[in-house]
């Protein structure tokens, strides 16, 4: 029988291949190209520690079955490890052969060792003596110094030495972690490079200089290497009493969990790579020779290092609804109407107002908020903080296990506390996910609420890159509904039924498993029938089982699901109505979009969840309508039907899970262009 589940790991390294053509484009900017080379390595650090690693505990534990694609877990790793090398292959091929020449030729230039001038040499001399060897500490290997516990993801030496230090040791090998606090490319002045975009990796700068460390002895060999370590935190939230103090001291230990991947450079001799393998108790299959920094996700700071707009993507300036323009008052604006926001094409600006007025309107009495990712610094949490401070009723629920944000977190967490704002930290089991703002305001003789919610974070670096929307209502039954979720959230009871809203862990999966089913009744019926549906990822196995059965019934089903997708389409008599398609554009695709014909209603839906297990089962998610029938036009026409015609960064997928670029015969046609470059009435 076939399988008609594809399988997610692989899914996910076909989306980075897909990633890295952004790369090959010669259409996209010089450093851009760069930066899509960068963030395929931050993807692939990221697949390791999590995907990688459970692949490989999986192994351990002698698994069976990794899932609804039925393939065995070491067989899945195999086919893994054959693709990751490959894709890394081909990652530093297109760096070395094409990228970083091309960078040269405009100027920029990352000067190996061999093509130092003297003054560039005596720069850099005193750069080490300066800034790197006061930091620096050698670890030589020998009884009393083991093999130190390399930090994940961290730049280190491996040294082979000949002779005898001051003690009489002659251990042979040393260690040297490089400074995490500098970059990894070292800018030079000007005055001995000859222009402001020369740089030289701190990996030579080392090389160079690390006879310095060991005065006395001969260096035969320094080799760069790098561990990538399983980073899935491990708190059992059920047996703790304090999940905040818990994490903390979880936090420290990602850095020290089973290392998954061994990144070598080239020039690493196999002998003493068998002894890093050794050491960090991996195979072969483990083992990547790279031509280059071992590190290249730290090169994402280069573009914005150089000054060079001809060679990155034009500048923009996202537009304000116009109602928003009139009213000084956001809480007047959104009581004419609700208000659609489609970041980065609309500016995430309205967001951080509706907060900030929220925090210092003597009318507002109250404000509850979900956090998941904020970032370090954020506006948003310094006005949460603001509107404690000012004596209002604040409500902040902290998702304290959003992966790799743990610790911006858990200190917003505290300072929101010190403030006097209730923090929670949602449910145990379940990460709250959802992205909603409920502001309460006294108008003449009752309270009034309005509602924010979105399908992205409360971010506003990422609501530049990302592509969200956002909703401003003042909706009662819709705001109800918030409500309801934020008394869920913060206090005990059952779940009632919600007006509007569907919300994970309870409807949001029956809501839109009716919801297919009901397209394939109408299809049956021969009443209007079709769905579109816009996400991040496609997995869970009874949605595709409904979307096949729907197409089966003679729904037509367009998919745009930027990453991994495990259904199949096009397989006669199974999926023949079914086309999946993949945008990797400037912007990174986002938002969650369902739209069901329903006999000719066309019911459009925005929402945080992806259709995945953990999105629908073991998180709090919601879905929530868009009922202006304008605004509900303006999500179709804005945020599906550009990409279904889009024939420059679409990829259209195989039944085999293999993407195949769309290339049109006629006019170009680029989703992202053209929603920048359109002057819409808002």
């Amino acid at each position: 029988m076939k399988n008609y589940f594809l399988n997610r790991e692989l899914g996910l390294l076909e989306f980075n291949r897909r990633v890295l053509a952004q790369a090959e484009d010669t259409n996209h900017p010089l450093l851009e190209r760069l930066r899509y080379i960068c963030i395929v390595s931050s993807n692939l650090d990221e697949f390791f520690e999590i995907r990688v690693a459970g692949l490989k505990e999986q192994i351990n534990l002698d698994s069976p079955s990794c899932g609804a694609d039925r393939m065995n877990p070491r067989h899945v790793f195999r086919l893994v490890a054959q693709k990751s090398h490959e894709l890394v292959a081909r990652q530093y091929q297109l760096l070395n052969e094409e990228i970083l020449p091309a960078l040269q030729e405009e100027g920029i230039r990352f000067i190996r060792r061999s093509e130092w001038s003297e003054a560039q040499r005596e720069w850099i001399r005193s750069f080490f003596f300066r800034e790197l060897m006061p930091v620096l500490t050698p670890i030589g290997l020998d009884p009393s110094h083991p093999f130190p516990r390399v930090l994940n993801k961290s730049l280190n030496f491996a040294i082979e030495l000949e002779g005898r230090d001051a003690f009489g040791r002659s251990s042979g090998i040393a260690i040297v972690q490089a400074p995490r606090i500098l970059p990894r490319a070292i800018q030079l002045p000007r005055e001995v490079s000859g222009n402001d975009s020369s740089f030289v990796f701190l990996s030579s700068i080392l090389h160079a200089h690390v006879g310095e460390l060991f005065v006395g002895m001969t260096v035969l060999q320094c080799s760069q290497f790098r561990v990538t370590r399983n980073s899935d935190l491990f708190v059992d939230e059920e047996e703790v009493k304090n999940l905040r103090i818990a994490l903390q001291g979880e936090l420290p230990q990602r850095h020290f969990g089973n290392a998954v991947r061994l990144e070598v450079a080239e020039n690493c001799s196999q002998g003493m790579a068998d002894f890093l393998l050794q050491q960090f108790g991996l195979g072969q299959d483990d083992l990547y020779r790279v031509n280059g920094p071992v590190n290249l996700a730290r090169l994402m700071q280069i573009p914005d290092r150089v000054d060079r707009p001809e060679l990155k993507f034009p500048s923009f300036v996202p537009g304000v609804p116009a109602i928003l323009q009139k009213k000084a008052s956001i809480f007047q604006a959104i009581s004419k109407g609700d208000i659609l926001l489609h970041h980065p094409f609309d500016s995430f600006q309205p967001v951080i107002q509706f907060i900030q007025q929220a925090a210092t309107d003597p009318q507002v009495i109250a404000i509850k908020q979900t956090v998941y990712r904020t970032g370090t610094d954020s506006i948003i949490m310094e006005s949460l903080i603001n509107a404690a401070q000012r004596g209002k009723e604040v409500t902040v629920v902290v998702e304290l296990l959003a992966r790799f944000d743990e610790e911006a977190n858990i200190n917003w967490a505290g300072r929101l506390e010190q403030a006097g704002a209730h923090v929670v930290y949602g449910v145990v089991g379940h990460k709250t996910h959802a992205k909603m703002s409920m502001v309460v305001r006294r108008e003449e003789d009752r309270l009034k609420r309005y509602v924010h919610l979105g399908t992205g974070n409360y971010h506003p670096r990422t609501a530049k890159l990302y592509t969200d929307f956002g909703l401003f209502t003042c909706n009662e039954e819709i705001c109800s509904d918030v409500s309801d979720v934020f008394l869920q959230l913060t206090g005990l009871g059952r779940a009632g039924k919600l007006k509007h809203l569907w919300q994970s862990p309870f409807s949001l999966h029956s809501q839109i498993m009716s919801a297919i089913q009901q397209e394939a009744k109408n299809a049956a019926a021969g009443l209007p029938s079709g769905i579109v549906a816009k996400m991040n990822s496609l997995l869970e196995p009874e949605i595709i089982q409904a979307l096949y059965d729907a197409s089966r019934a003679g729904v037509k089903i367009d998919l745009i699901v930027r990453g991994v997708c495990a259904l199949r389409p096009g397989i006669p008599g199974i999926s023949e109505n079914i086309r999946v398609r993949s945008i990797i554009g400037r912007f990174l695709e986002h938002s969650r979009i369902f739209q069901f014909r329903a006999g000719g209603a066309q019911n459009v839906y925005l929402s945080s969840a992806d259709w995945m297990d953990r999105n629908f089962f073991r998180r709090i998610e919601i879905c929530f309508p868009i009922l202006d029938p304008k605004l509900k036009r303006r999500v179709i026409m804005e945020g599906l039907r550009p990409y279904l015609k889009d024939n420059c960064q679409a990829w259209e997928m195989d039944g085999e899970g293999m993407y195949h670029r769309k290339r049109g015969r006629s006019r170009a046609t680029c989703a992202q262009t053209v929603l920048l470059t359109a002057k819409r009435a808002v």
